[in-house]
């Protein structure tokens, strides 16, 4: 897979022979169906959610260590 970018070239005869190579590689393109666009959606969407709890887990995890644990040992009492 080609990771290329190609900037268009500026004469007009070269511009519409990059057109046309652009509309023929699209046409090669395997587009999702609708299933498989919902299917990876709900997909993406699970996965988000789950890793934002885990980010929230360790956010309170670390708050209790580092803002509320460490500055204790500190404290005369």
């Amino acid at each position: 897979m080609a990771t290329d970018v190609v900037q268009p070239p500026t004469s007009g005869n070269k511009l519409a022979t990059w057109y046309n190579d652009v509309v023929s590689e699209m046409r090669k393109v395997t587009w999702p169906d609708r299933a498989q666009l919902q299917d990876t959606t709900i997909k993406i969407i699970i996965f988000v959610l789950l890793l934002g709890g885990v980010i929230a887990l360790l956010d309170v995890a670390l708050q209790a260590v580092l803002v509320r644990g460490i500055p204790s040992l500190f404290v005369r009492r």
